[in-house]
């Protein structure tokens, strides 16, 4: 007995009870209502995705209500709906409620958010990293061609069919096809408004956007039959095509073949069906034969080349057989942890080297951006901003992860800067998980790069606790006030960071800094620094600190801040 795939996708649309979707498109808009609290660093700090990097991305409405539109990517969820999951650091005293009200303007609502995260609403904790999801739409080929960008529209008391139709210049009678059964005029709900871009222009909807599938009347008894047999045919079939599979098939026989059957073995045992498998011709030929025109950089465990692959920009790491343990840490954490501020793992290749595909960040590392007298400095806003994203993937992988992770080699060198200056963290070779709750000494030989070490490793106690991380990211930290090497007789740990910090700022800044902004972030830093490991803070704190001193509206107090009972809580891991 043999089923083509055909036949399993058959079965899959005929089994569909609801509409689905195939897949997103690369931009939505989300209305989001400004009053005295947000502005739009606010907005775009909370709402942050790969297409949202800076205020200045947000469109606003000349109208009298204060909207303006958000722009974020639109993804087809699971083959579900469409929409976007952004992520939330939850505030002492916020909720489900609070925050879809109040944080995000009624995009989303409690119980929406309740289907996403695994907090029950009565027991949150504070600074519980949240799943925050926004409904959207790519357009409908059924009811016009002439729209392909949609405004996610939280409805008010004052709204009508009419009044927004007038409001998007459409007809009304096109608005309601948009959204069927909808009543525009009871206050509250989400609909789909065709937007304009920033140019003012209403975008069309592109030939190759599927619409959705809506195939209804299959019985129970039915349905229940074709998912039997689906299963039966993905036990059968499915299962005993891969426990046959050999990671042996198509590797160069050389005489690394016998490291890559082992390392084959490793890969074996790490869910890799989320990132593509390349082969080594595919990669040569988006290189041109990993060419030196194509290199752009190079590390302790491979050269980093530029390629053009499958339609989109990347970056692929070639690594030699003997970094293999390197070569799977990396493919373990990448495959399994997402997030913003992590480096995203396209792919993998095994044969005769190693490679890892990566997405393309196009303005290099934070190293080069700091020391290269040929590049335009950066700001102390967007440095400020270079830290938060930082901390932030950091705190993802050391609170959110299951499980959780410690890096190892935070540097400058390994903190890579997208065209908007949207830090990510970059190179898990040397990540092991992390000893949660135990900060005591460990086997774990003491890795990492001369500078960001912390003292705990000359001493020989090395420790697999993300204190290790913590300290690396001070000393990035310090750099990123000063753009000097990071060793310690240039930065002076012990001293007070008060005294003669005009000294210490990177004279490329000139006056365009807040010396009292720069106070305290080198304050910071010295807590991230110190030598004892259990005073240094936990990386959720610091994200706090950060997300505090960025803030444009209020006036940020280090020594209270550092005497909150919170903050000493968090501090100290409670």
């Amino acid at each position: 007995m043999k089923i083509s795939f055909s036949f399993i996708v058959l079965i899959l649309l005929i089994a569909s009870t609801e509409s689905k979707c195939n897949e997103g498109c690369s931009l939505a808009l989300a209305s989001y209502t400004l009053n005295h609290v947000s502005n739009l660093t606010y907005i775009s700090n909370i709402m942050k995705s790969n297409v949202l990097s800076k205020p200045q991305d947000i469109i606003i409405n000349n109208d009298k209500n204060k909207r303006a539109n958000v722009p974020f990517p639109c993804n087809c969820i699971n083959g579900e709906f469409l929409a976007y999951t952004f992520l939330y650091e939850l505030q002492p005293g916020e909720t489900y409620t609070s925050v879809a009200e109040e944080s995000f303007s009624n995009l989303t609502t409690d119980v929406w958010m309740q289907n996403f995260n695994v907090y029950r609403p009565t027991n949150i904790p504070d600074f519980a990293m949240i799943k925050v999801t926004v409904n959207c739409s790519c357009g409908n080929k059924e009811v016009s061609m002439d729209y392909g960008l949609f405004i996610t529209y939280p409805l008010r008391s004052e709204d009508t069919l009419e009044s927004i139709a007038k409001g998007a210049e459409i007809e009304a009678e096109l608005l309601q096809r948009y959204n069927p059964g909808v009543n525009f005029s009871k206050g509250s709900g989400l609909v789909f408004i065709p937007g304009k871009d920033q140019n003012g222009s209403y975008l069309p909807l592109h030939p190759s956007t599927v619409g959705t599938v809506a195939i209804t009347g299959i019985s129970v008894g039915v349905l229940a039959a074709l998912l039997l047999l689906l299963f039966f045919v993905y036990i059968k079939y499915y299962l005993k095509k891969k426990n046959k599979k050999t990671w042996e098939k198509n590797l160069i026989l050389d005489d690394s073949k016998m490291k890559s059957a082992q390392i084959g073995t490793n890969i074996a045992s790490i869910m890799v069906e989320k990132s593509e498998e390349f082969s080594y011709k595919e990669l040569s030929i988006a290189t041109n034969n990993f060419s030196m025109a194509n290199k752009i950089g190079e590390g302790g465990f491979g050269e980093v080349f530029y390629a053009e692959l499958r339609g989109q920009k990347a970056a692929i790491k070639k690594m030699k057989m003997k970094a293999s343990k390197e070569f799977c840490a990396e493919l373990k954490v990448l495959t399994l942890v997402h997030h913003l501020n992590l480096v995203g793992l396209i792919g993998y290749c095994v044969e005769g080297f190693l490679f890892l595909v990566y997405e393309y960040i196009d303005n290099g590392n934070l190293s080069q951006n700091l020391h290269d007298s040929e590049r335009e400095p950066l700001s102390w806003s967007t440095r400020m901003q270079i830290a938060l994203d930082s901390a932030r993937g950091l705190e993802y992988i050391h609170e959110h992860t299951v499980p959780v992770y410690i890096h190892r080699d935070i540097k400058s060198e390994n903190i890579l800067l997208d065209k908007s200056f949207c830090a990510k963290v970059a190179d898990f070779g040397l990540s092991k998980l992390a000893d949660v709750g135990n900060s005591t000494s460990s086997t774990i030989v003491a890795e990492g790069t001369f500078g960001y070490m912390p003292p705990e490793y000359a001493c020989g106690s090395v420790s697999s606790s993300p204190k290790v991380d913590v300290y690396a990211f001070g000393v990035v930290l310090y750099e990123l006030i000063s753009a000097k090497a990071a060793f310690d007789e240039v930065f002076g740990y012990d001293q007070d960071p008060t005294e003669g910090i005009k000294n210490l700022v990177d004279p490329r800044l000139g006056d365009n800094y807040s010396i009292d902004s720069v106070c305290k972030m080198a304050q910071l830093a010295k807590a991230c620094t110190m030598r004892d490991p259990q005073l240094r803070p936990s990386m959720r704190s610091i994200v706090v600190a950060l997300m505090t001193l960025t803030s444009t509206t209020e006036d940020w107090n280090i020594s209270s801040f550092y005497e909150n009972p919170a903050f000493l809580n968090l501090m100290s891991g409670k």
